[in-house]
């Protein structure tokens, strides 16, 4: 694969984390309402932090992921190291996310409707 080829995967794939960490932070209050709206109140009350505790922090977190990712890209299609050892990093952390919510969830839940 070229460095060119490399590097658009690298640059597109930094931004996408980053849309998708605003994303995340943009659609937590709809979240928040619509758990409490299909809950009772006492359980609204106990499921609505970690729902939010859980946006929140991976929305954050994947802000600085994407903007390394996208920081790195050019350097990491060069071959130098410091910018492959970030890049292939977040690679493999993104990579083994749905593999570790299936593995920790089970099949039940990736039925839902998004």
């Amino acid at each position: 694969m070229s460095p060119h080829v490399r590097f658009l995967i690298l640059r597109v794939g930094g931004v996408l984390l980053l849309v998708l960490g605003a994303l995340h932070l943009a659609v937590t209050p709809f979240i928040a309402r619509m758990v409490q709206q299909a809950t009772t109140p006492s359980a609204s009350v106990w499921l609505t932090p970690p729902m939010l505790l859980n946006h929140v922090v991976v929305g954050i977190l994947l802000l600085p992921l994407g903007v390394l990712t996208a920081y790195a890209a050019p350097h990491a299609a060069a071959g130098v190291a410091w910018a492959q050892i970030v890049t292939r990093t977040t690679a493999l952390a993104i990579s083994l996310l749905p593999l570790t919510l299936f593995a920790v969830m089970g099949k039940q839940y990736f039925g839902a409707a998004p």
